[in-house]
């Protein structure tokens, strides 16, 4: 004689097949949100490069350059934009994908800044 089955014994194992069926559901939609706050990070480190560009007028490049963290492919622009009392920098980055220094999306996120010309006494 078996004896008599709760609902609970006709359920066992259910909760490690459902689990097993979400896990993946689950990595792919806190990937997806990572990238999502990876590339808006993206916006703010080209505005910020940019930035730096434009306040090192002379040194521009290389203000950029140290300005940007590791990992992001970052391309420079330096100029007057066609303003002789200011100076402009532009900066165009690859969002990376997941995390920096690894694969690129094959789209540029651009900043763009100014800074007002001054003249060394």
């Amino acid at each position: 004689m078996r004896g008599i089955r709760t609902p609970a014994d006709r359920d066992r194992g259910q909760i490690i097949v459902e689990f097993t069926g979400m896990v993946p559901i689950i990595l792919v939609t806190l990937a997806a949100i990572w990238q999502l706050v990876l590339t808006g990070y993206t916006y703010t480190v080209a505005g910020h490069v940019a930035d730096e560009g434009a306040r090192g007028a002379a040194a521009c490049e290389a203000a950029m350059r140290a300005a940007a963290p590791d990992g992001w492919e970052v391309g420079t622009g330096c100029g007057g934009g066609g303003d002789p009392d200011v100076f402009t920098a532009t900066v165009a980055i690859k969002v990376p994908v997941l995390f920096p220094g690894a694969l690129s999306f094959p789209f540029t996120v651009h900043g763009r800044a100014g800074a007002a010309r001054e003249e060394t006494p």
